[in-house]
């Protein structure tokens, strides 16, 4: 299912933009024009869509997942060292992304300047205080901060509610089995939704090269060579920090994760390589009660990969559209990023759903989305990788500030370099 649904990806963004240039080539500017936006009328349906399961998906999620944290409390130490990684890694993979982005200038120079024009009044991102953002936080009225997406009090709500339920001595059973409940409903929903994605990528690449000609492959190109090159310099990092913690047993971590790493990038889902990662962690030494512990954390709050995504195609959607944060507003955007990127692992295509909010929030058209969605699944694919890496390499990290990863067999040792 998984590779049929690649190929149909591959094969729509294939027909997207044969069809864009033949539109591009054939028809007078008008007339391209024409058909751009009517093919736009399905990537506006599928991106509405989205918007109308952010904000269940990430209540209901965030919600059951923190309830569960108390394990991690009840664990107490353990769950401390977890989480103080996990926070320091997403901040890296965060940051690793502004400054790349800064560095590499993927959007910079193609001034999407109609766009642009017809959405100066919501672009200017005006700058605002720390007063306001911080009363922004809380919503009066949860109701309305679902009604309008503001993802961020929705996330506060979500914080409140899920703390209240693991500190109850029963856990508020009923209430939590609800918001689980609640939860696998929006994510099969979501799996719905994201199974129209190769229409969305088909109508998305065919607009914007009907209208704009193949010269936009060229942006495409540098935009996801410029991401697997960070992406490639954030695998270097976590083998650095890996190797500091675990000396020489980061090499053998690196070869027993490669097989799930591989089937992670060619399924785009991190999610298929979770049994895999289960059964090579204890091959290294990393006891089982650890990897059992730390690897579902991970899932939920360790997603190196995405969150470098987030903060990478984030920018280049404003630098295309020629809009400039200031230093402030960008430290925002990464505090934003780094907690709507919490509880929903699992979600296909999940950092669509946190970069469309991050434009909400700026005040952006969620429209300007469209412009990642042609490529998202070649990126979707490296991420993916990224974080089974990532979630590994914190595992064993875990386990050796504990003092539980067990020494290897000198034939075991050779086994996971091969």
């Amino acid at each position: 299912m998984n590779k049929r649904f690649a190929y149909l990806i591959i094969a729509s963004m294939i027909l997207g933009v044969a069809t864009g240039w033949a539109c591009n080539q054939y028809l007078d500017p008008v007339q391209a024009k024409a058909a751009a936006s009517n093919l736009s009328m399905i990537t506006d349906v599928f991106l509405r869509l989205i918007k109308m399961i952010i904000a269940p998906l990430v209540f209901t999620t965030l919600v059951a997942g923190i309830a569960h944290m108390e394990d991690a409390a009840a664990v107490g130490r353990i769950g401390a060292k977890t989480m103080f990684w996990f926070i320091s890694a997403s901040a890296v993979s965060l940051l690793l992304g502004l400054l790349m982005v800064h560095l590499l200038q993927p959007g910079a120079g193609l001034n999407l300047t109609e766009l642009s024009t017809s959405a100066a009044p919501t672009a200017t991102t005006e700058a605002f205080t720390l007063r306001g953002f911080l009363t922004h936080l809380v919503p009066t009225s949860i109701f309305d901060a679902m009604a309008k997406n503001e993802i961020l009090q929705i996330v506060v709500f979500s914080l409140f509610v899920g703390t209240a339920v693991a500190s109850l001595d029963n856990k508020a059973p009923q209430i939590l089995e609800l918001a689980e409940q609640a939860a696998a409903v929006m994510l099969k929903v979501t799996g719905f939704v994201m199974k129209l994605a190769p229409l969305a990528i088909f109508a998305a690449l065919a607009s914007t090269i009907a209208t704009q000609g193949l010269s936009m492959l060229a942006v495409y190109g540098k935009f996801v060579l410029g991401f697997y090159a960070t992406m490639g310099v954030l695998w270097l990092i976590l083998f650095v920090a890996g190797a500091l913690v675990l000396g020489k047993r980061v090499i053998p971590l690196f070869g027993v994760i490669r097989d799930p790493a591989l089937l992670a990038f060619s399924t785009a889902s991190s999610e298929a390589a979770y049994p895999r990662i289960l059964d090579s962690l204890p091959k290294v030494g990393v006891r089982r009660r650890i990897v059992s512990f730390v690897l579902p954390l991970g899932y939920s709050f360790n997603l190196d990969g995405s969150m470098l995504y987030c903060t990478f195609a984030t920018m280049f959607i404003m630098q295309a559209h020629g809009v400039h944060l200031s230093v402030q507003q960008q430290i925002f955007m990464l505090l934003l990023l780094m907690v709507t990127s919490k509880g929903i692992a699992g979600v296909p295509r999940a950092s669509l759903v946190v970069i469309m909010a991050t434009l909400t929030y700026f005040g952006l058209p969620e429209a300007w989305i469209a412009l990642v969605l042609g490529v998202d699944h070649l990126l979707d694919m490296g991420r993916s990788a990224t974080n089974v890496v990532g979630n590994s390499v914190a595992a064993a990290v875990v386990a050796k500030w504990e003092g539980e990863l067990d020494d290897m067999p000198e034939d075991d040792v050779e086994r996971a370099k091969a």
